[in-house]
């Protein structure tokens, strides 16, 4: 029962977030680090992919398409993860330190936590709490 609750917790947030991403990427676009191609495609295919996980995640009919959300979305956590650290550097680069390091350092710890709950809430693993077979 908490795993299905903490399950579509988790899509409710990749939902929001994907929509997020295509209807005001400008927040977005501007921690994307530099040097990459196509910023604003890259911004609304991240959105997209948000979404198709999210609904993966999310439906009950499919085990197999749920433990694939969940992993595409634990591998979108760790691919995005560069544009966290550059928001950050960014940020901290401000006279005014930006959203400063109480959002920043939570944010850069919750990150493999986020990879880890897409991994558990999907059923991909059962780690930590499973219990030894002896």
């Amino acid at each position: 029962m908490i795993r299905a609750l903490l399950r579509l917790l988790l899509a409710s947030l990749y939902a929001i977030a994907g929509v997020l991403h295509i209807v005001a990427p400008r927040p977005f676009l501007s921690i994307m680090p530099g040097g990459l191609p196509y910023p604003e495609a890259i911004v609304l295919l991240t959105g997209v992919a948000e979404l198709i996980g999210a609904i993966a995640l999310a439906q009950g009919w499919s085990s197999t398409l749920q433990r694939a959300g969940a992993i595409g979305l634990a591998l979108y956590a760790v691919c995005v993860f560069p544009a966290n650290i550059n928001h950050f550097a960014l940020d901290m680069a401000r006279p005014d330190n930006g959203l400063g390091l109480a959002y920043h350092i939570p944010r850069m710890f919750a990150q493999p936590i986020i990879v880890w709950w897409a991994l558990w809430a999907g059923g991909v693993t059962d780690w930590p709490f499973r219990r030894r077979h002896n």
